[in-house]
C-alpha cells in the first residue's frame, strides 16, 4: 500500500506540493487529477524516489522511502509520462538491464521477459533496437520493464499517452487485472473519462493542495453538481467552470 504523510515540496519560495496526506490500499486503483502545474508529477516523482521532499514522508508497503530507499523502490514499478530509454539497446537487452537493476533471479529472467514482451504485443520485436520503435511501442516497453519484477505497487504518470485505442483498452484491462491480484496502482491522468472508468477513487490536486478525495459518487454528493460525471465535479472543485470542456493535466 501507499501512505503519503504531510508531503511538502518547495523550490525556493514556491511550494509545488503543500502538506498532502493520503493513503491507497492494496488492490486499489487511485486516480490523481488536477490542472496544469497542480503538483501531480512532482508528487509522483517523490513517490518514486526521484525527488526528495522538503517535508513529510512516503511509505511504500510500510517502508519509509527516505530511510530505506532501495527496499522501498524494489516494491515499485515506476512508469513516467515520457519513456526515456537507451535506444541503442534491443528490447530484450533493456529488459535484462531492468532485471539487473531489480536484482532478479537470472534463471527466471528469460521466461519472464518473453512473458512481458508477449503481454505488450512486442514478442516479435525483442531483438530490434529501441530506436526503431514508435512512441507507443516505447511506452509499452517501459511498462513491460516496470512489471518485470512483479511489483506490489505501480506508480504511473499519464499511462495512456501515445497509445492507440487498442493499446489503451489493453492497459485499462491490465490495470484491473493487476488490482484484482492485490497490486496497488497510483495513476496520474489528465483524461477525466479514464479516471472515472478505471479508478476506484480519485484525488483532486489544485495549486499543490489535495482538495478532495473519494469515489466519483462521493465527490458528486460533496459538490452538489447536477451532472453525474467526474468532469463536472472537477470543474466545480477547481473553480474552472468557465474553461472549455476537455482534458486537463
Amino acid at each position: 500500500m501507499i501512505e503519503i504523510i504531510h508531503l511538502t515540496k518547495k523550490y525556493g519560495d514556491f511550494e509545488a506540493v503543500k502538506d498532502i496526506s493520503l493513503s491507497v490500499a492494496a488492490g486499489e486503483i487511485f486516480g490523481f487529477i488536477g490542472p496544469n502545474g497542480a503538483g501531480k508529477t512532482t508528487t509522483i516523482s517523490i513517490m518514486g524516489g526521484i525527488l526528495a521532499p522538503t517535508a513529510g514522508q512516503v511509505r511504500i508497503c510500510g517502508i519509509d522511502m527516505a530511510q530505506a530507499p532501495e527496499e522501498a523502490k524494489s516494491r515499485i514499478g515506476f512508469i513516467p509520462d515520457r519513456p526515456y530509454l537507451y535506444e541503442k539497446l534491443t528490447a530484450m537487452e533493456f529488459l535484462k538491464f531492468m532485471a539487473d537493476v531489480y536484482r532478479m533471479d537470472k534463471s527466471s529472467f528469460s521466461a519472464k521477459a518473453r512473458e512481458m514482451l508477449a503481454l505488450f504485443s512486442l514478442e516479435q520485436w525483442g531483438n530490434h533496437l529501441i530506436e526503431s520503435f514508435s512512441h507507443g511501442m516505447k511506452q509499452r516497453l517501459i511498462m513491460a520493464g516496470a512489471l518485470l519484477h512483479d511489483p506490489e505497487v505501480l506508480v504511473v504518470d499519464e499511462p495512456l499517452v501515445g497509445l492507440d485505442p487498442r493499446g489503451q483498452k489493453m492497459i485499462k484491462g491490465l490495470f484491473r487485472d493487476l488490482a484484482a491480484k492485490g497490486v496497488t496502482i497510483f495513476m496520474s491522468t489528465h483524461t477525466l473519462a479514464v479516471a472515472e472508468e478505471v479508478c476506484d477513487r480519485v484525488g483532486v490536486i489544485h495549486e499543490g493542495r489535495l482538495i478532495a478525495t473519494g469515489t466519483t459518487a462521493d465527490l458528486i454528493l460533496q459538490t452538489g453538481v447536477a451532472q453525474s460525471d467526474l468532469e463536472a465535479v472537477f470543474f466545480r472543485l477547481t473553480r474552472e467552470l468557465d474553461e472549455p470542456a476537455g482534458e486537463y493535466q
